[in-house]
């Protein structure tokens, strides 16, 4: 253990704070903080020695290989966690009626002798810290916050929650941690909030799983801070999830995803992918905006999904009758059952995974009847095997057949292409982005499967243009699920003829090895195993896109602004409909006359739960003042959240040619901190101002925003909500210019 004095530094108390510098109120967290130091050095250690040695060890195959990977995951991820915090890992501590005191970290610690260190603020020991309060202690005496920088503790505040109120051992201030830390400046990733969740927060953090959870809350109500944090309390207490396909959070842009994504990983939790609603479509490639109303409404809605799925129906034709295959060995008959049989799918298989099944089950079916039209006598068997006068070992399986002979048969089948062009007219290989171009150029085929367009909408869709657009994406997202990706077919059919050669060339040298093993024990005769067999052969698995699911549970932030057809996309990848749905349906740019319960039950989610959250903790008063009524002024009955400070800055308005200026001066009396600019697009952003549209901002949050011509954002519903949006981002200052 280091001595004291190597964490006396640990507290960098500024001058005025003096008073709360005492070795009887800090004494102990120095001490413990020692204890911490020590054991997250020798937990680091331990865990990068455990890492090599996983790390080392030979990969095996099967089973063992996957068991193999995943400890070098977990323990990846763990060294990953233990490196990114020093003693600064702790959050706080509690003191319980007893005296007992409890410090509550990022993740749980323990030293050598399995003394607890640190609980895990997921745990249920921690859930006091976070969600006790002077009407119901929950057995606590005291609770204790400490605000980090640098790796140093600046401040801490207690709280009592004694019979009188009062704990002479305890440091009182007049202003919470909570409150204190709004004010702070913010920076280009977004600062969890750990040591500050409030109880209103907590409950919704640590509700289960099941069903669909609503968190709804205007600006500023910390509904993101919830989602993220509720993201790491699930993959924590839900051991289900990781064998479920675990946790994907989807937030509504680029610019959001990289302002969170350090967030998890802070909270302990390495386990979560976080993407960008329009990540979820691979490949989209740069696209313009639909700008055609009629289109972009036709294309939003979940008409056209099923569009999309009825025609791909159209291209799945099964025999339903008696058909005869012919073969060079003979007619083959194959029934109505049978092809039933052979076509048959799990609910929800893709087109072309279909085809692909379906195709090795008729050339299974067709290479048993030729068995019983040819003998292995027979020429039409012959698979060119070199001089029938040399011995050599055969492989025959257990009905007796040469396995050589089959494999040559089966190639003859599979090359036929008098059987493949049958095939081919029964089930064709599809492609996703052709079928979908083919359905939207075709005003019979919208009729055949989408008709509830009407004529108008119809013809608005095969009038625009062919280039895909932001609307798109959900569409195309469709048309893969639907049909599945044609380049993995092929990926698949060319590896199985490889592996096929390869079988061969083995087959060649296993019975070389065994006509020439003349040992009286044979040994040579084990390399027939098929389980030996398979440890030679070479597997290779195409990379599978991570986002396509399914996933135990999803996170969506900001879903007021999700289409019905964005919707379709995100439970696609969530069989479940366990969910995490996190909006404002003041904040919708196309308006949300529903229910959240009405809006989710109409896309096919019934088990809803809705939390509401009331009070602003990011945006000022003075901010709000001005903000509110330009929503209210549309929505009449928005949720406008109360603001639980002030900061004494009013809302300042300004020229346009005033920008420079304005933050020249920002920039010089506010080191730290980020800005933006909102609404001019000409505008050069710097190392601290970024430059940005209505639609980029939401989810964000700046020190100061900075407003151009926000009557030129538009008029109506969608105006009032980008203007709205935009004043809401300011945690400080807020300069309107026109």
């Amino acid at each position: 253990m280091p001595h004291s004095t190597e964490t006396d530094e640990i507290f960098a108390l500024p001058p005025r704070l003096h008073a709360k510098a005492t070795d009887a109120l800090i004494g102990d967290d120095r001490r413990h903080f020692a204890h911490v130091a020590a054991a997250l050095a020798q937990t680091r250690a331990d865990a990068e020695v455990r890492l090599a040695a996983a790390r080392r060890a030979p990969a095996g195959s099967g089973q063992r290989a996957l068991e193999r990977d995943l400890d070098v995951q977990r323990l990846s991820a763990r060294a990953r966690v233990l490196g990114r915090f020093g003693v600064d890992v702790c959050i706080g501590k509690m003191v319980d009626v007893e005296g007992r005191a409890s410090y509550i970290g990022r993740f749980g610690l323990a030293d050598d002798d399995e003394d607890r260190l640190l609980t895990d603020w997921r745990a249920p020991a921690s859930e006091p810290f976070f969600a006790a309060s002077a009407l119901h202690p929950m057995g606590l005496a005291l609770r204790r916050r400490y605000r980090w920088s640098g790796g140093r503790i600046v401040d801490y505040w207690d709280e009592v929650f004694a019979a009188d109120g009062v704990d002479h051992s305890a440091a009182l201030d007049d202003e919470s941690a909570f409150i204190a830390s709004l004010g702070a400046s913010r920076s280009a990733k977004m600062r969890d909030v750990l040591a500050t969740i409030q109880t209103d927060q907590d409950a919704i953090i640590r509700a289960g799983a099941r069903g669909a959870r609503v968190v709804d809350g205007g600006p500023g109500t910390g509904k993101t801070v919830v989602a993220l944090h509720r993201a790491a309390y699930l993959l924590y207490a839900d051991p289900t999830l990781a064998g479920a396909g675990g946790l994907l959070f989807v937030g509504p842009h680029r610019p959001y995803v990289d302002y969170v994504d350090d967030v998890l990983p802070g909270l302990g939790e390495d386990g979560a992918l976080v993407c960008a609603i329009r990540d979820l479509v691979p490949d989209a490639g740069p696209v313009g905006r639909e700008e055609d109303p009629a289109v972009r409404r036709a294309k939003e809605s979940a008409v056209l999904v099923d569009g999309i799925e009825a025609a791909v129906r159209l291209w799945q034709r099964p025999p339903g009758r008696t058909l005869a295959i012919d073969t060079a060995w003979g007619d083959v008959v194959i029934g109505p059952a049978e092809w039933a049989e052979i076509f048959e799918a799990d609910d929800g298989a893709a087109h072309n995974t279909v085809r692909a099944q379906a195709w090795e089950r008729l050339i299974d079916l067709l290479t048993e009847r030729v068995d019983d039209l040819a003998t292995p006598a027979d020429d039409r068997w012959s698979d060119g095997w070199g001089d029938a006068s040399r011995p050599r070992e055969r492989d025959f399986d257990a009905y007796g057949r040469d396995a050589g002979q089959e494999e040559s048969v089966r190639e003859a089948l599979e090359s036929d292409e008098a059987i493949r062009a049958a095939f081919d007219r029964m089930w064709p290989l599809l492609d996703p982005d052709a079928l979908l171009r083919g359905l939207l150029s075709s005003a019979d085929m919208l009729r055949r499967c989408a008709s509830g367009f009407g004529e108008a909408g119809i013809r608005a869709l095969v009038d625009a243009p062919a280039a895909w657009t932001d609307v798109d994406g959900p569409l195309r997202d469709a048309a893969r699920f639907a049909v599945g990706d044609p380049r993995a077919h092929v990926r698949a059919e060319r590896a199985r003829r490889e592996a096929a050669a390869e079988e061969r060339v083995r087959a060649d040298v296993i019975g070389d090895l065994i006509a020439a093993d003349d040992g009286d024990l044979r040994i040579m005769s084990m390399l027939r195993g098929q389980d030996l067999r398979r440890t030679l052969a070479r597997r290779d698995a195409a990379p599978d896109d991570v986002l396509a699911g399914p996933f135990g549970h999803i996170v969506v932030d900001e879903a007021q602004e999700l289409t019905e057809a964005q919707w379709r996309m995100v439970l696609r990848r969530c069989p479940s409909r366990s969910l995490t749905i996190v909006g404002d349906r003041a904040q919708a740019r196309a308006g949300f006359a529903e229910s959240w319960t009405e809006r989710l039950s109409r896309i096919g989610v019934d088990r809803v739960t809705v939390s509401t959250l009331g009070v602003n903790y990011r945006t000022p008063e003075e901010v709000m003042e001005v903000a509110g009524p330009v929503i209210r002024a549309a929505l009449p009955d928005a949720n406008v959240p109360v603001s639980i400070r002030r900061t004494g800055v009013p809302v300042r308005r300004a020229r346009r040619d005033e920008l420079s200026a304005i933050l020249d001066a920002w920039e010089e009396r506010s080191p730290d901190g980020t800005a933006v600019v909102i609404g001019d697009a000409d505008a050069s952003p710097r190392e601290r101002v970024r430059v940005l549209t209505p639609e980029l901002v939401k989810g964000l949050e700046f020190d100061l925003v900075v407003l151009v011509d926000p009557e030129s954002f538009g008029p109506g519903l969608t105006g009032a909500v980008d203007r709205y949006v935009s004043m809401t981002r300011a945690t400080q200052q807020l300069v309107l210019l026109s």
